[in-house]
């Protein structure tokens, strides 16, 4: 990649960056919900696995 490729950025305006932000966060709560459901189901496996070991 050659330097001229890269350009530099401005800064954002604050309400440039106000919306980044909300963005960012947005993306972030997606994955932290996603995650969440993940491992919920996880361990709902596990307790059945666990219920028909007992058995």
């Amino acid at each position: 990649m050659r330097f001229d490729e890269i350009a530099p950025q401005k800064p954002l305006s604050p309400e440039q960056a106000r919306l980044k932000s909300m963005k960012d966060r947005i993306q972030r709560d997606q994955q932290a919900v996603k995650a969440e459901r993940a491992r919920q189901k996880i361990k709902a496996g596990q307790v059945e696995l666990g219920q028909l070991n007992d058995l």
